[in-house]
């Protein structure tokens, strides 16, 4: 019995003319997906380069089907390829980026699951869309929770075609807007080439240049900060501009890590040296050897050590634990973090001073962020680009931060600093909808500029006098301390300020006034 030639004319007709989208109507209806987020009209207003520049792979076995459409989206434009073998296709989407891939579920030798597996691996941004003549429930389902783009049931027309294409086509173009941006705003904010480093704020531009400065020397350098300012990310930056770049940047937390290990971690030790020393191992400071060494959190590091330490930045020499000898000469460079003020820890015994002088060459202070409130906005933009791409498909839209929630991160003292703001931030990029505005109120951060550790010991106190003089004194004392934060807050903005505050100018003027408080003066105090 012969078998009849299916005729596949139906699912890409040939066309003589171009196939331009035909009406806006064609743009937003899709019997298989969710009507596309940009302007209808824009499908037919593409530029011709940048349809040219939209790379496409069309994987089917069958010939009439694989040639159909090719021939349908080359006369839209498109750089298109296809390819009739599974096998063939694995190669193609490994070695090669594609925009958008067309591929048949079953195929041979190499299933279309696999190839679309490998395409995303290849590159997260490509769009699959997987095409089937067996459309089901379940194959649907599992095609999706690979990370699908859509589900191209057959047969289907020309214009099916055109539409779900066009879909694809906008959010391809969404996504590389998206990263345009994202590599403008590291043009435009950013400190660095070869890591990102984000601020404009006059006192962050001074700790990264004065680091751009130093990182091409040998010197030691110790980095002051408050926790979560970004000690480790100048570390980096330390090194990756310094001329050991191409060598190890060995980093050790010495809070992280229980006394008796440490000494075994950073000197090596030889076999025997105690129970389960097995066999001989070196130590960091020999993997860092040429490299740069991190000691992070100097402070909590025990005073023994330090005097260990202490020889190793003298003369370069390591012994590791049991051994009575010299076992390596090391050439490392030294960079040292700590969260408190290392001369109040030398005078209280913490911090040896020998160690200090060695370590504190070139000392860089980080503000915190409460006094970078111009770099706040740009950070969160930044942390919700990054965590959105992270936890989301990555042709999902961005969701975006009203005037309203930027403005309230900028009136937070964030004590956890830039590590409190991205973790706010990757809180909001999980819960937001795809596309949406995210509004002050959805911000999990705790905001209250009453909060001061001095002002309750003040209340304490004034609390033992007559009524009207211990409420007129509580209540100077407020207005006082709610005045300074806020100005420090809005970065001496006054009608930012004001905004925060919810009163009008000629009020807040009229406050600093009675107090005896200077805008100029409360800025400084701030930086």
């Amino acid at each position: 019995m012969r078998t009849a030639r299916r005729d596949y004319s139906e699912y890409c007709p040939p066309t003589t003319s171009s196939t331009a989208v035909r009406s806006p109507s064609d743009v937003v209806v899709d019997i298989n997906g969710p009507v596309s987020t940009l302007p209808p009209a824009d499908v037919g207003t593409i530029p011709p380069a940048t349809r040219s520049s939209i790379r496409v792979l069309i994987v089917d076995d069958d010939r009439s089907l694989r040639e159909g459409c090719a021939s349908v989206l080359q006369v839209e434009g498109y750089n298109v390829s296809s390819c009739g073998r599974g096998d063939e296709a694995l190669d193609l989407v490994r070695r090669a980026r594609y925009d958008v891939i067309l591929v048949d579920l079953y195929m041979t030798p190499v299933a279309g699951m696999e190839i679309l597996k490998a395409a995303l691996a290849t590159e997260a941004t490509t769009i699959v869309v997987v095409m089937t003549g067996n459309p089901s429930v379940a194959s649907s389902i599992d095609a999706l929770r690979e990370g699908a783009w859509d589900y191209l049931p057959k047969p289907f027309s020309g214009t099916h075609l055109q539409v779900m294409f066009g879909r694809a086509v906008h959010a391809v173009l969404q996504n590389r807007h998206a990263n345009d941006a994202r590599q403008q705003s590291l043009t435009d904010n950013g400190n660095s080439d070869r890591i990102t480093l984000l601020g404009v704020s006059p006192a962050f531009r001074r700790a990264v240049d004065l680091a751009r400065r130093v990182a091409a020397t040998n010197a030691s350098v110790m980095l002051i900060g408050e926790s979560g300012t970004g000690k480790e990310l100048i570390a980096q930056f330390l090194h990756r501009h310094s001329r050991r770049a191409n060598k190890e940047l060995i980093a050790i937390n010495w809070a992280a890590l229980p006394e008796p290990l440490l000494e075994s971690e950073m000197f090596g030790h030889r076999k025997g040296a105690f129970t389960g020393a097995e066999r001989e191992k070196p130590g960091l400071l020999e993997m860092a050897h040429g490299g740069t060494f991190f000691l992070d959190e100097l402070t909590e590091m025990s005073l023994p050590l330090q005097a260990k330490l202490l020889r190793v930045l003298q003369d370069g020499v390591v012994r590791r634990v049991g051994s009575e000898q010299e076992d390596a000469v090391v050439d490392v460079r030294f960079i040292a973090a700590t969260n408190r003020d290392p001369r109040e820890a030398v005078r209280t015994k913490v911090l040896r001073e020998d160690l200090y002088y060695r370590l504190n060459v070139v000392p860089i202070t980080l503000p915190p962020l409460r006094n970078r409130v111009e770099d706040i906005p740009i950070l969160a933009n930044h942390f919700l680009s990054h965590f959105w791409l992270r936890h989301h498909r990555s042709r999902d839209a961005l969701p975006r931060f009203s005037a309203g929630a930027l403005e309230f991160l900028q009136s937070c003292q964030w004590p956890g600093n830039v590590r409190e703001l991205q973790n706010v931030i990757e809180h909001l990029a999980v819960l937001a909808e795809a596309g949406s505005e995210i509004g002050a109120s959805e911000i999990p951060v705790h905001r209250d500029p009453m909060e001061s550790s001095s002002g309750f010991a003040f209340a304490d106190t004034a609390l033992d006098g007559v009524y009207h003089v211990a409420k007129d004194k509580l209540l100077a004392h407020f207005e006082k301390e709610y005045l300074t934060r806020l100005v420090a807050s809005a970065a001496g903005n006054m009608s930012r300020a004001a905004r925060f505050a919810g009163v009008d100018r000629t009020t807040l003027y009229r406050l600093l006034e009675r107090h005896g408080l200077r805008r100029e003066s409360l800025i400084g105090g701030g930086e």
